[in-house]
């Protein structure tokens, strides 16, 4: 991955918008614009996997107030230390209804439930519930898991995950109609009883990550948006390029893509990119210069993760706030900062 790399030519000249779905999903994805967020928990922990979650709550309103977009939790049902990487500790669906209720415009976003290893009437009905409680929050990044470690825990195998996540997927859509009629692996209704609340734009936003052991006609057919690992600038350039055609192709409408970035933001705003895990040690005109690059090939949002963040966390959120945010944000920065 190179930040310096030159600027591609993918965007076709006219911009389609996207679906209007629910608060959330409309604020953070724009068409021919990147918005940024912040992965939870916002704390850099380097080398530990597993985080302390300090001042964790206090860190996303301050996000907040600052201008980001959205945050983005994780779906870890296990630690597991070979992966080096615990998540945010708490279950998603139970640390939504406290986001919920903390705060009052950023995006709640989930990257990414797993989906094989819930039933999904669990996930529908606190997805659901999550996007009420936050007034249309909620973002529901969807993923069929790459832990095979997790899976005999509860007796799942691992290797029909992606057959599994299709029946799930068709699942929670329909919990969104009033009396559903199905019948599939999880189970069946008759059409004789409803599932509360419904999600308040008629259904939930779901964005796949990556391929989710799924054919490319599949993805092109379902889902809202796509999830993906940052790649070089030629790399994502051309996997977007075929995102999109390939929903041209098949007659869906133009969706977002986003991507995780992990920073360590250097106190010189001149410091040459220097490659860390899945992103840079960088300084701010650097990672300006990136997000530029990306937001011209395509790339709708960009989720910023400082685990690896050597300066005082909310400094370096000030700083974002101060000489990044201006650009990708279309929120006017709040007093005092």
């Amino acid at each position: 991955m190179n930040v310096k790399d030159g600027m591609p030519t993918v965007l076709n000249e006219i911009q389609t918008e996207f679906e209007t779905i629910n608060r959330g999903y409309n604020d953070v994805f724009r068409s021919g614009r990147l918005s940024l967020g912040l992965v939870v928990p916002i704390e850099n922990h380097g080398a530990a996997s597993v985080p302390q979650m300090h001042r964790h709550i206090e860190r996303v309103r301050l996000a907040e107030s600052l201008g980001f977009a959205a945050i983005w939790l994780r779906d870890v049902p296990f630690n597991v230390p070979s992966f080096g990487d615990a998540g945010q500790n708490y279950d998603p669906f139970v640390y939504l209804g406290l986001l919920a209720g903390a705060t009052d415009r950023i995006a709640l976003g989930v990257a990414s439930v797993i989906l094989p290893l819930r039933h999904p009437a669990h996930v529908a009905k606190a997805a659901a519930t999550a996007d009420v409680l936050s007034g249309g929050r909620l973002i529901l990044g969807i993923a069929s898991g790459d832990r095979p470690e997790e899976y005999p825990a509860l007796n799942m195998p691992f290797a029909d995950r992606g057959a599994r996540f299709r029946e799930s997927f068709a699942y929670i859509r329909q919990m969104s109609d009033r009396y559903p009629r199905f019948d599939n692996h999880f189970g069946r209704s008759l059409g004789n009883m409803d599932m509360l609340p419904k999600p308040t734009a008629g259904k939930l936003p779901m964005l796949i990550t990556g391929g989710s052991q799924q054919s490319s006609e599949w993805l092109m057919r379902n889902g809202d948006g796509w999830m993906t690992y940052p790649r070089s600038a030629s790399a994502m350039a051309h996997a977007i390029d075929q995102w999109r055609q390939g929903l041209r192709d098949s007659g869906r409408p133009n969706q977002p893509v986003m991507q995780p970035l992990y920073i360590d933001l250097a106190e010189d705003p001149d410091a040459e990119p220097r490659a860390i895990h899945l992103g840079f040690r960088l300084g701010v005109n650097a990672l300006l210069d990136y997000l530029r690059k990306r937001q011209a090939m395509g790339v709708n949002h960009v989720a910023l993760n400082l685990r690896f963040n050597q300066a005082d966390v909310e400094t370096t959120l000030s700083r974002l706030a101060d000489d990044v945010l201006p650009e990708f944000s279309e929120r006017s920065k709040p007093s005092g900062h």
